[in-house]
Formats: structure tokens, sequence, C-alpha cells
């Protein structure tokens, strides 16, 4: 699904820590919101499966900001290392940041922030949530790591929807635990015969409409 030509489309450089971190935000017309992507690992801006679930949330009206939570040069290292992509503290600083910058925003600023992870990413946005609670109004979360997030999961006040494939057996097992700790608002949802990365036919545009769905009822 690819958005029309009423989208603006526009590459943005948040500074953190004397360096950036950059995203790709897409902005329909008459936008009800504002959804930051977060993956722990890799070019979250670039993945495929990112693109596809952002098109058809930007389709359903809700703007979109695609975030590298990593700097170039800290991105460098994680490729060596796979380090840095379980710092749950510093990726959720950058959503922390990311979520600054959208209020700040004179074209955004007024709209609801919903956050969308993936992977350990899921775990920097239920963090980020926390500690923007008034901030943040709703959570996607996409084969996450909720359990990353420890300590903080009882105290995410945002209603919350844990995405989970039905053969993703290890992955399910880590949300259960996650969501029964979590305010009464969690939500999980299993994709029957889906794997971690969602590849199977139908399975990610499941996952978009699953998302779309509490997004809508969350954010509108």
């Amino acid at each position: 699904m690819t958005p029309g030509p009423s989208v603006e489309r526009r590459e943005v450089r948040i500074a953190v820590d004397g360096e950036a971190i950059v995203g790709d935000l897409s902005v329909p017309a008459q936008a009800c919101a504002v959804v930051v992507f977060a993956h722990g690992s890799g070019s979250s801006r670039h993945s495929r499966r990112n693109q596809q679930v952002a098109d058809a949330l930007v389709a359903g009206g809700h703007a979109t900001l695609l975030l590298d939570l990593l700097t170039a040069r800290e991105e460098e290292v994680d490729l060596r290392t796979r380090a840095l992509r379980f710092d749950i503290d510093l990726l959720a600083s950058r959503v922390v940041d990311a979520v600054d910058w959208v209020r700040a925003d004179r074209e955004l600023g007024h709209l609801p922030v919903g956050l969308f992870g993936a992977s350990t990413g899921a775990a920097a946005a239920l963090v980020a949530a926390a500690r923007r609670a008034e901030q943040v109004a709703s959570v996607v979360s996409r084969g996450g790591r909720p359990d990353l997030a420890g300590e903080v999961l009882p105290a995410v006040a945002a209603p919350t929807l844990l995405i989970v494939g039905g053969a993703d057996l290890a992955v399910i097992g880590m949300n259960q635990e996650a969501k029964a700790r979590m305010p009464d608002g969690t939500a999980l949802e299993i994709v029957p015969d889906a794997t971690h990365l969602f590849e199977e036919p139908g399975a990610l545009e499941r996952v978009a409409e699953l998302a779309l769905d509490h997004l809508d009822r969350t954010l509108r």
C-alpha cells in the first residue's frame, strides 16, 4: 500500500548527545495523530516491514516517523558487537527524544502521539511511554520483547497492544508474562501461524490491521 500524493514527506534529524538520529516523516493531509516507530537494531527507517505497516497507518490518517534509534557511529559499533540493540535505556532515551521533538514541532505538536515498537524497540517504546506518560497516548508492539522493559511495565499507562506470531512460541510466553504485569488496558493479539518476522502471506497485513484499529481507537 503506497500513500497517495497528498502525503508530505521529509527527512528529520534529531540532536542526541552531540550527534543526531535520522528519521523519515510522512504526514497525510489532516493527520489525526503521529506514530513514532522504534526498532532496536539495523536501519529501522529502511525496514520493508516497518514501511509496510507505516504506509497502512498513513493511509488511515496517521502521520508516521520511522526512526533509527542509533546514530551512524553507534550503528557501526552495533554491527560489530550487537550490544547496543540490547541497551534498552539508551534506546528508550532516543524514543523520548523523538517524542519531545514531535511535541515541539509546529506542524505536529498539537497531535496525539503513539509509539510502534518492534523487537527490542518495543521495550524501548514501553519505557519511553512510562517516562512520557502525559505525552504518549498509545503503544503497539510487533514481535516485541516487552519483558526487557523490566520493572517499568506496571507504570505504562498508555493503552498497549502486543502483537505476536502464533508460531513464535518463545516470544508469546514473554509477551504473556509482560501483559500480566501491565495495566488492564493491555491487549495481546496472536497472528495464527506467523513466525517472528511475520513473513508468511497476509501476516504483516494482519499486523497493520490490528495496529490501525488499536491506534484509531486510542488516538483519535
